[in-house]
This record gives structure tokens, sequence and C-alpha cells, in this order.
């Protein structure tokens, strides 16, 4: 046990330093000296939930498998050793761009509107509200908004009003995966809308990857007070290693983002980002939004 425990200790030292600790759990132990044992208790030191450690401690098992050694230096990267299936993907929802650049969630048709007449590329309706006709005509609204400009609209959570109205795509959560059926799945895709989907570490990545959706949103990066989070902030450590494993896919962080988390987001990888407040907070809503797209195109996003 006590060379175990020593590889144990190696994996976490080194990783700890590449910024994937996050909540750290330091009474987790290998079971055996096996990999998969030996990796699962260092993913759980490292603060990865039970969950996320499981998929990182099979990965480093097939890693292993494959190369014929425990390398403790090497964190699994290659989509083989996750299970992710390479070529064509069958099935897979109509594609969006790779880089979908500044993607502004925005509450109303209004804001919309405003964000597309200022250029922006990608913006998503997030209306609350429990009045179903209002959804519905707010949705209507923020296609038209759209009409006639280079934005890309998806509609947050109402996929079917979405598919009436002609949206661009929709954007849905985790637990939206939870209620959908094959056959709504199938209706969506036949309808050609995108699908963008959250996530929230690597078991959350896979799930959704396997939906083959157009896009994956990586989070939350940094704190974020908008919503309750089931997870600790990913930190962008843990965004590069996702970034680097999903790089074939079109992918937007999100969580926390503002200008100056800017060149860190854009050193992952990833082709987009997400933001709220830094547009709808802001005392001019279009400067901020053309400041932040200058930035970000002034930044190199290529891994």
């Amino acid at each position: 046990m006590p060379a175990t425990l020593e590889l144990m200790q190696q994996i976490v030292a080194r990783h700890a330093a590449l910024g994937l600790d996050s909540n750290a759990d330091p009474q987790a132990l290998p079971v055996d000296d096996s990999p998969r044992a030996i990796s699962y208790a260092a993913a759980r030191r490292l603060g990865f939930i039970p969950a996320d450690a499981e998929v990182v401690a099979r990965a480093w098992q097939r890693q292993s498998d494959r190369t014929g050694c425990f390398d403790p230096e090497s964190w699994p990267r290659e989509q083989a050793d996750f299970g992710i299936p390479s070529g064509p993907r069958p099935d897979a929802f109509a594609p969006c761009p790779p880089r979908l650049g500044l993607y502004a969630v925005l509450p109303s048709a209004e804001w919309v509107g405003r964000m597309a007449r200022a250029g922006l590329p990608t913006v998503q309706l997030r209306f609350k509200s429990q009045d179903a006709a209002a959804v519905r005509a707010e949705i209507r609204a923020a296609v038209e908004a759209v009409r006639g400009s280079s934005s890309l609209l998806f509609i947050n959570d109402h996929w079917r009003e979405a598919i009436a109205a002609g949206a661009y795509g929709v954007h849905l959560g985790q637990e939206d995966l939870d209620t959908l059926s094959t056959s709504e799945l199938a209706e969506m895709r036949h309808a050609g809308l995108r699908l963008g989907l959250s996530t929230h570490g690597y078991a959350e990545m896979l799930r959704a990857d396997a939906v083959r959706p157009s896009y994956l949103a990586l989070g939350a990066v940094f704190p974020t007070t908008l919503k309750a989070m089931v997870t600790p902030p990913q930190g962008t450590g843990r965004l590069q290693a996702y970034a680097r494993l999903m790089r074939q896919r079109s992918l937007v962080a999100i969580g926390g983002i503002g200008a100056e988390q800017l060149p860190e987001v854009a050193a992952s990888g990833v082709g987009s980002f997400a933001v709220v407040r830094a547009i709808t907070g802001a005392a001019d809503p279009e400067a901020a939004a053309a400041a932040l797209r200058q930035a970000w195109a002034a930044l190199p996003t290529e891994i």
C-alpha cells in the first residue's frame, strides 16, 4: 500500500499544479493497487465528484491497458480511453459553427433584438414564465428580432415552441435530458433544430455527447450567482482538459466569465464563451458587447 499511496500522491501533486483540483477530498484512498483504484482515489483527492472520478478511473485503466503501463504523469485525454467513438456520427443533430464566438444569454426578445442589431454572432433567449402563451409569444418575437441579421438564436428549454417559431436551435440542461424520450430527441433532429447541452464535468459531458448535440456548454468555469450549481466551479485547468478531450466538438465555456477571464478561457481552445451580466448588467450593453468581441478576436484560441 505505501507504493500505491505514493502513486496516488504523485498524481494529485502533478495535476493539482495543472489546475485540476477543486474542493478536494483529503480522505480518499485507493482500495487496491490497480490503475483504476489509484486514479479514482486521486481524482477524488483532486475534488472530482464521484461520477466524474469514476469516468477518470475507467479512462486511466483503458489508457494503461492500451499503452502497457500505468503512467501517473499522464492524465487521460484520448477519446478512445473515454469510450468516445471516432468518425462520422450517425443520427447527429444538425451542426452549428465550430466557433460560436460571443454567446449572449438574454432575458427577453427585446434584449435579443438589441444584441442582434449590435452584431453578436450567437444569442440565447432565456425567458422565464409559467404562462405558456407568454412563452410562445416571446419566442416568436425573438425569432422575428433576429430575422435579417447574422445572429444565431437558441431558445432555452422550450424546444417544441422553438421548432414552431422557426428558431435556429435550443439549449437544454442535464435535467431536461432526463425527461426526453428517444422519439422526442428524434423529433428535434428531424426538424433540423440545433441542440446545445449544458455539462458540468466528465460524466455529464459523456452523457451529453452520446446524444450527438450541436454543441456542448462547459461550466461553470468560474463562480456565478445567477443559478445554484450542484458542482463547484470547474476552473480553467479542468476547462482545458475538457476542451482537449472534446476538441472535435463545438464548445462553449460558461459561468462567471467577463473581460478579465477571457485570456484564460481562450487558452483552453474553446470556440465560444457565454455571458449574461457582462452584457445585461453593463451601463452600455452595446459597447460592452463590442469590447468583448474585440478582446476575444485578439486572443489565440487554438490548442
